[in-house]
């Protein structure tokens, strides 16, 4: 989450300033806990597999790094900015494809309940950092979040270039 804040950061400026914290964290939470109990079978449903939908997240992580490093706006101002909330801060960013396929690939290891207390605290965290943005920003500075921004870009570049890697090989027959 934290490696998040200057994408979030950049987010609220284009959504007039403000991001609802509680409804992100909520639907965030939602989206964890029902990818827990139920992604596989959606999955299924739409004829997917955990590789394509870590791909597709990718691409989605791929964008938003470029964006934040070269300073080119893909994702436009929402009208509705109680809708930006969900997209793209809740999903992809806070709840994507890396934490979804996560999540399910725990089920493996670990008692459901384990990882459902897992995403509760991971969801307490999410709340206090989203409502900390502004007094993140203000202590960084307009320089400092220059930096922070373009060096997560990077980073966010090279998270989807290794989710694509990973799980890309084996889509292509």
């Amino acid at each position: 989450m934290l490696g998040s804040i200057p994408v979030l950061v950049s987010l609220k400026g284009k959504m007039g300033g403000t991001i609802r914290s509680l409804q992100a964290t909520l639907v965030s939470a939602i989206l964890m806990i029902v990818f827990l109990f139920f992604g596989q079978q959606f999955l299924n449903i739409l004829s997917l597999d955990v590789k394509s939908f870590a791909v597709a997240g990718s691409i989605v992580i791929f964008i938003l790094g470029l964006e934040m490093v070269l300073g080119v706006e893909f994702f436009k101002n929402e009208k509705n900015t109680r809708g930006s909330s969900v997209v793209p801060i809740a999903f992809p960013i806070i709840a994507g494809s890396g934490t979804l396929t996560t999540i399910m690939s725990l089920k493996a290891d670990y008692a459901d309940v384990n990882i459902l207390i897992g995403i509760l605290i991971n969801c307490i965290v999410i709340y206090v950092v989203l409502r900390s943005l502004s007094w993140i920003e203000h202590i960084l500075g307009p320089s400092g979040l220059i930096v922070v921004r373009k060096f997560f870009g990077v980073v966010l570049l090279a998270i989807a270039v290794k989710i694509f890697a990973t799980n890309a090989s084996g889509l292509i027959k």
